[in-house]
């Protein structure tokens, strides 16, 4: 039970789970049946809960690591400031599903779409090779902890996505 417990806190997998709830409320956002706005609150919490927890938490000791690229980890840094510039983009426009709003969700979907992958292939692959589990259980229960703190701090709203993106 133990065993699997920390498995189930893996960093790998737990970035993997919420790269798949971004992209399901991707889905939300852009259906006329669902309710857009509420997906944008969430996606909003999420994406800067996880950035901030990455970089907080994750991306300074996978640098640590000999065979994980240090390039990549500050790229995926930068990728994270871009996607903060779109969901704020996204966020002022008043009207959701206006031709603006559709305009601003697809350039957030492309610029956070791109950083998924990216990541997904480079930094969490050389993570899953190179970092021992036991330190691969040890980041994912760091990182749970910021993401649940930044969540708790309302840091999908408006006033601190904006903070965020002017740093």
């Amino acid at each position: 039970m133990a065993a699997e417990k920390q498995q189930n806190q893996d960093v790998v997998a737990v970035i993997l789970k919420d790269h798949r709830t971004m992209e399901d409320l991707f889905r939300r956002m852009r259906s006329v049946e669902a309710d857009r706005a509420g997906a944008l609150s969430k996606f909003s919490a999420l994406l800067i809960a996880h950035g901030e927890a990455e970089e907080a938490e994750v991306y300074g000791a996978l640098k640590r690591f000999k065979d994980v690229d240090n390039e990549e980890v500050e790229h995926g840094s930068e990728e994270h400031a871009e996607g903060n510039e779109a969901l704020l983009a996204l966020l002022e426009v008043s009207e959701v599903g206006s031709d603006e709003w559709d305009e601003r969700l697809e350039a957030l979907a492309k610029a956070v779409s791109h950083h998924l992958d990216e990541e997904e292939r480079t930094i969490l692959n050389d993570a899953r090779e190179n970092v021992p589990d036991e330190r691969r259980a040890e980041l994912g229960t760091a990182f749970l902890r910021e993401r649940e703190r930044q969540l708790a701090a309302d840091c999908g709203s408006i006033g601190n996505v904006r903070a965020v993106v002017r740093g």
